[in-house]
């Protein structure tokens, strides 16, 4: 396993971290502990959850477990949970209101049975509350030490760029990660938000790495998926979505790039889409979403390994973003700024 400091923290955490939102729903609570168990005698030190996973469920099973691996457990591991989605029926049980983060972040405490949370992310922006408030209530949980750090997922570049700005100069805690959608066939983060990360030193903890699947090579094109897979098993879910991606050239060559890697190197194609991944600008840590021990053992198969420079060119020239609009569409207009 490697490791590298929490965007522009002191903190070491391993550059695969155990994502647990399967806890509770594809994977029991014997099958999560003993994905926990297997991540860290690996060398994993950081797992990601959410309270709005298995509504709490996620929390309160990595709750039990480290009660039962004790102190010394405890303090090796960098935990992180988000808050923003609703969690009961009220009008105030959801949103990055001061009212619902104040009893979202009690309630993860109690689930997870930790006196702090190491790093506390808002899970999406909300359009309601201004930010300000969200960062001092922040600031507030900082100071009485029950959280160490902040975080936000799925912001867009704007509301990244501005929720920096303001805690730098109200002089709240600084966004030390981001939490977005980033693999080889969603690339769109590329547009902005790597340039925001690069230039605040805020480090990207990619989710859904293998899109879903679909960089592991279980799905054949023009195959209704079936079988051991989350659309094989739950064909409802998500079929619209699977035919657009299905119907898109790109997928096809992408997915092709990554099983020619993969078979000179006699790796899985998973591990081919996580070392590529782990590579690129800003990326600290890169989430893993196993709904099996089986499927967590060849994701770690990842740590450590990295593409050559043929390799990643390759990845990169067949999962080129198709972008038109102005203005990302124009040639070179990222990389213009940086020559500069």
């Amino acid at each position: 396993m490697e490791y590298r400091t929490l965007g522009g923290t002191g903190t070491v955490v391993s550059t695969l971290c155990l994502g647990t939102m399967t806890f509770g729903q594809e994977s029991d609570e014997a099958v999560s502990h003993a994905q926990l168990d297997r991540f860290v005698e690996q060398g994993g030190n950081f797992v990601d959850t959410a309270n709005v996973y298995g509504r709490g469920v996620s929390e309160e099973i990595i709750g039990r477990w480290l009660a039962d691996r004790g102190s010394a457990v405890r303090d090796q591991l960098v935990i992180a949970t988000k808050g923003r989605f609703p969690m009961g029926d009220g009008r105030n049980d959801l949103g990055l209101s001061r009212t619902n983060l104040s009893r979202a972040l009690d309630a993860s405490l109690k689930r997870l049975q930790v006196d702090r949370i190491d790093l506390y992310q808002a899970h999406a922006w909300d359009a309601l509350t201004p930010i300000a408030e969200t960062l001092r209530f922040y600031d507030d949980a900082v100071r009485a030490g029950k959280i160490n750090y902040v975080g936000v997922s799925n912001f867009t570049g704007w509301q990244l760029q501005k929720a920096t700005l303001v805690a730098e100069f109200r002089g709240l805690p600084k966004i030390v990660t981001l939490q977005p959608q980033y693999n080889l066939l969603q690339r769109s983060i590329e547009l902005e938000l790597t340039q925001v990360c690069e230039n605040e030193n805020i480090g990207i903890l990619p989710w859904s790495p293998l899109a879903g699947g679909w960089l592991t090579g279980k799905y054949q094109r023009d195959t209704t998926p079936t079988g051991a897979s989350r659309l094989g098993e739950d064909p409802g879910r998500g079929m619209e979505a699977y035919a657009r991606r299905n119907a898109e050239e790109r997928t096809w060559r992408v997915i092709g790039a990554v099983e020619q890697v993969a078979k000179d190197r006699g790796i899985s194609m998973a591990q081919v889409a996580l070392a590529w991944l782990n590579d690129r600008p800003a990326v600290t840590s890169v989430i893993l979403g196993a709904r099996t021990v089986e499927q967590l053992d060849d994701n770690l198969g990842a740590a450590g390994l990295h593409l050559s420079e043929d390799e990643t060119k390759l990845l990169t020239e067949a999962s080129q973003p198709i972008v038109d609009d102005y203005p990302y569409g124009q040639p070179g207009i990222n990389q213009r700024h940086r020559a500069l």
